[in-house]
């Protein structure tokens, strides 16, 4: 009797739990990719669980309010009085947030938006990849900078000199460039630290230099 329940269920619901497994799928899925992205943050247990649940408990309101405006009208004026205090490091934390509310939105719409949007997100974070990459090569420098606001650790070299360093001056790694009373400051980041000590190792800035800190 009890496996004819559930059979009977699964068989009704099936569509929800296909939904279920791909919204999970999905969720762990943009995690990685952010990942990848080099977006260290989304490493935190905080953020790993948020991007696996807000997109079935996105799933499971619309679901629950689609078609029923008295319900609908209750969950809006209910949502309503939700304050959210956690602090948004970056555009792009916040723009992955609402791409796991959409996850949910689009599944109970239809699942070929779903693979649509995962899809779509999926192509544009490795055009930006590739762009990254063409531009270290072809221009020389990278499309992007090092950021401590985006809650990636980082090393950082600040070197001190009364003469301008060549190297310092081209390199990828420059964040800073402080000039005070015939003294220049060059500050450097990166999450890679074997980057920076090799930085610091290096012949011109090791002989011009009147003072040089490398910190993990």
């Amino acid at each position: 009797m009890l496996i004819e329940f559930i059979s009977t269920q699964l068989t009704i619901h099936y569509e929800k739990l296909i939904a279920f497994s791909l919204l999970l799928g999905s969720g762990l899925f943009f995690r990685f990719l952010l990942e990848v992205f080099g977006q260290i943050w989304v490493k935190t247990k905080a953020h790993t669980a948020t991007l696996i649940l807000l997109p079935i408990i996105t799933y499971v309101i619309t679901n629950l309010i689609s078609g029923n405006i008295a319900l609908s009208l209750g969950m809006v004026g209910a949502l309503s009085i939700v304050r959210f205090r956690n602090p948004v490091r970056s555009p792009l934390e916040l723009s992955t947030y609402f791409g796991a509310i959409t996850m949910g939105i689009a599944a109970t719409v239809s699942i070929q938006w779903l693979y649509f949007l995962v899809g779509s997100i999926t192509l544009a974070v490795l055009a930006i990849a590739l762009l990254d990459v063409l531009s270290k090569k072809f221009l020389k420098k990278p499309l992007f900078v090092t950021s401590f606001s985006e809650g990636n650790s980082l090393s950082t070299l600040t070197v001190q000199t009364s003469e301008i360093i060549q190297l310092c001056e081209t390199s990828d790694l420059l964040q800073n460039k402080l000039i005070s009373n015939d003294k220049i400051a060059y500050s450097f980041a990166s999450t890679d630290f074997e980057k920076l000590k090799e930085l610091e190792m290096n012949r011109e800035i090791q002989t011009k230099c009147t003072s040089i800190d490398l910190r993990r």
